[in-house]
């Protein structure tokens, strides 16, 4: 028990000790379920209790005393199997701690260059970023794919004629998981005829998640982006770059309605960057 100001409240220390110990043992063997070291530490642990049990049934006595020795190391043993995971684990800890904010910029880095590249060329292409909400739905149906974020990998992706170019790509942290998605078409009715299905898409998912999506025209080479219901159009790379790190970075909704604010006003006169309903958007774009 423990007493503060008069209170006796009980003690939750051991409450508190099995909880961390459990997560901490849970997210280890979740981490490494499908390693070699897990199939291991598996084998290990079916023979240990299968040798303990031989000896407590035929009272063995020097086999319990190896049996002893050989638990006491079983610590030493799991960091020698899982060495490679373990470290791996500790890399990708020390990542997301220190370099979370470096490893965003250079993604949009790369999604800047790929997006410039492949407007400048009219290619057309559409890139839905993850946030939050999981689109794991939309990814089971897809192409899965495991590959970083990187402008030369989505420019081959979308290069016309390339088997994997229809549809869209959805990017989870820094990897492009999916390819060849197949997005939900926006449900407003009030809408322009003109609008071109990569819009209309990149309209649907912002209706339906908090996902940042990306849309390079393929008939005017103009890159936009979808964010809760609105579109920013004609967006030059320096602007693209911006909007991109309030969202992803900052993940700040009032800076963004800000900085979007701001383009608009300043590309007034030589393009529209500015957000605008769905019903204005002009061009098609299959």
């Amino acid at each position: 028990m423990i007493s503060l100001l008069g209170f006796t409240f009980p003690d939750l220390r051991p409450v508190a000790e099995v909880a961390i110990l459990f997560f901490i043992i849970y997210g280890v063997l979740f981490y490494s379920r499908n390693s070699r070291g897990a199939m291991v530490i598996f084998g290990i642990s079916f023979a240990l209790v299968l040798l303990y049990g031989l000896v407590s049934y035929f009272e063995l006595p020097v086999l319990r005393r190896l049996l002893e020795l050989i638990t006491s190391s079983l610590v030493v043993i799991i960091f020698v199997l899982f060495q490679p995971e373990l470290r791996r684990l500790f890399a990708q800890l020390g990542s997301y701690i220190y370099w979370q904010g470096r490893r965003r910029r250079e993604m949009i880095g790369e999604l800047v260059t790929a997006c410039s590249d492949m407007a400048r060329r009219k290619c057309g292409a559409l890139i839905v970023i993850e946030r939050r909400i999981r689109l794991q739905m939309l990814v089971d149906d897809a192409v899965p794919l495991d590959d970083k974020v990187l402008a030369p990998i989505l420019e081959s992706i979308f290069y016309p004629g390339a088997p994997l170019h229809d549809g869209a790509v959805i990017i989870r942290g820094d990897r492009i998981i999916a390819a060849r998605v197949i997005l939900p078409l926006t449900r407003t009715k009030d809408i322009s005829s003109r609008l071109g299905t990569r819009h209309r898409a990149a309209l649907g998912i912002s209706e339906e998640s908090d996902a940042v999506t990306l849309v390079v025209s393929e008939e005017t080479g103009s890159i936009s982006l979808a964010h809760r219901d609105q579109f920013h159009r004609d967006l030059t790379g320096d602007e693209l770059a911006k909007l991109l790190e309030t969202l992803l970075v900052f993940k700040d909704s009032d800076e963004f309605a800000e900085t979007a604010k701001l383009i608009g006003e300043q590309s007034e006169g030589t393009h529209d960057g500015s957000a605008v309903p769905a019903e204005t958007e002009g061009g098609r774009d299959s």
